[in-house]
């Protein structure tokens, strides 16, 4: 039986910081970074920068350029897949649930009504096929929408049949993101983007994908609610651990344990991974957030795409900045500082904004 490994909420914190490569050693490299945090969400408001060249700015600092990211996707030495970044030795792990698609054992509804629409359309389905296999990759706007019966749905995507086609062609492992940027995203065929890796069967995939998950986020609950984009749970993974002050279980990464600890400053997406689940923030962080570019202006308290501070293991407040790059400037419109900055803090956390707007090119408008 697995000793239960008895934590402090600092100790907590460190472990999800350090393995989020978040401490004052950085990671120098760009492949190696997103092989540490597992994957990097692709989202792409760019109040300041997109969220994926933000998050591995945190990491990287100003060594970081954009362009490699997107070339690492263009070189499939990094794969987009679910509009997350990840290590191509990862994609056979997802590739188990592709081969069951639309689902292992008895369906649910919405899977049944998933394979009868792409069944429908099935002629839609080999035209695409064919269209790469001979000219791809290509965008999207190249290929062909031959759907007969219209994909139906009450939010945006009624009717959007092409998109939604692509989007079951790579669930079900027959399509991939070849590259590309936003509108001009490129898609292949997936045999020539996927390294050819053995497949595990999909109970042993999912086992692997926990234990993937709970490296990069160092420590987290075996079970929680479904969020959209990846799990914040890790299942088994691990081993088990109680958080002083905090209900458990809790798992964690026993590599995280005992190791060395010497923070910085860093200013994150608000789409980064040690902030993405917001229930873990709030047990561990004790930090109050919330991403209010979808409140009205008057509603908002801290700003349309405010970035969380962390300096060492703590949260400690929230930057509303604006790039606008037409004025050559990026405009800090308000610090929140949930605590009191020290000298140092405030020394760290301007030395932050002052390398974001020197890694963004623009000139730095503050309040004096």
């Amino acid at each position: 039986m697995s000793t239960v490994h008895e934590l402090s909420r600092t100790d907590a914190r460190r472990i999800a910081v350090r393995a989020q490569l978040l401490t004052r050693q950085r990671p120098t490299e760009l492949v190696e970074t997103v092989r540490q945090l597992t994957m990097v969400q692709l989202e792409p408001t760019n109040a300041i920068a997109p969220s994926a060249e933000l998050v591995l700015w945190s990491r990287l600092g100003s060594r970081f350029h954009p362009q490699d990211l997107w070339d690492a996707l263009d070189e499939q030495r990094l794969i987009e897949l679910h509009q997350t970044v990840r290590v191509p030795e990862d994609i056979a792990l997802f590739r188990a649930e592709m081969a069951a698609w639309p689902g292992a054992g008895e369906l649910r509804g919405w899977q049944e009504e998933v394979r009868d629409w792409v069944s429908a359309n099935n002629d839609c389905r080999r035209e695409i096929l064919v269209r790469l296999r001979s000219d791809g990759p290509l965008p999207a706007s190249e290929l062909p929408d031959t759907c007969v019966v219209p994909w139906n749905s009450s939010g945006w995507n009624d009717n959007r049949n092409l998109r939604m086609m692509l989007d079951q062609l790579v669930q079900r492992g027959e399509v991939a993101a070849a590259g590309g940027q936003g509108r001009d995203r490129l898609w292949d065929l997936a045999d020539r983007i996927y390294p050819d890796d053995p497949v595990p069967q999909v109970d042993e995939a999912r086992r692997l994908l926990d234990e993937r998950r709970l490296s990069g986020l160092g420590i987290a609950r075996p079970s929680a609610t479904k969020l959209p984009m990846e799990p914040v749970d890790v299942g088994d993974a691990g081993e088990p651990a109680v958080v002083d002050g905090v209900r458990g279980p809790w798992r964690v990464d026993p590599a995280q344990l005992g190791q060395p600890f010497a923070g910085r400053a860093a200013l994150l997406s608000p789409f980064d991974r040690l902030i993405a689940d917001r229930k873990r923030m709030g047990e561990l962080f004790e930090f109050d957030y919330v991403l209010e570019m979808y409140k009205p202006a008057a509603a908002r308290r801290w700003g349309y795409y405010a970035l969380p501070i962390l300096y060492g293991d703590r949260l400690v407040g929230k930057l509303d900045a604006r790039a606008d790059f037409r004025a050559g400037a990026l405009h800090v419109l308000a610090i929140h500082r949930d605590v009191p900055f020290t000298k140092a803090m405030t020394s760290a956390v301007d030395r932050e904004i002052t390398d974001l707007a020197r890694w963004l090119d623009l000139e730095l408008d503050r309040p004096a």
